[in-house]
């Protein structure tokens, strides 16, 4: 006759038996409080990682807007004097003082 197979369930439990989570942080509690930590701090590394990458991100945003004001003010600039200097042939003079007005000019 076979005899049973000692993983079987005949009432003794096996003292090898791995055990629960629980149990396993209580009794290794200074290890798993050092792997929270580190932990802690590896997602805090990764955060700062990202901010830093945002923050260069924003900077070269934060460029690329005062050059693009720089361009877009000259523009208006050469428009302005372009509309005053056509102003300037109208015989009446009449555009003109509306174009002082509408650009605040007091010339």
């Amino acid at each position: 006759m076979a005899s049973p197979s000692p993983s079987s369930s005949t009432g003794v439990q096996n003292p090898k038996k791995s055990l629960g989570f629980m149990a396993n942080a209580i009794k290794r509690k200074d290890s798993f409080i050092q792997l929270f930590f580190m932990t802690g701090i590896l997602l805090l590394s990764m955060r700062s990682l990202g901010q830093k990458y945002r923050i260069n991100d924003l900077q070269e945003d934060a460029s690329a807007l005062r050059d693009e004001h720089q361009t877009l003010t000259e523009r208006m600039s050469i428009i302005k004097r372009s509309l005053l200097h056509e102003a300037a042939h109208d015989s009446t003079g009449l555009f003109a003082s509306r174009l002082r007005l509408l650009f605040g000019d007091d010339k």
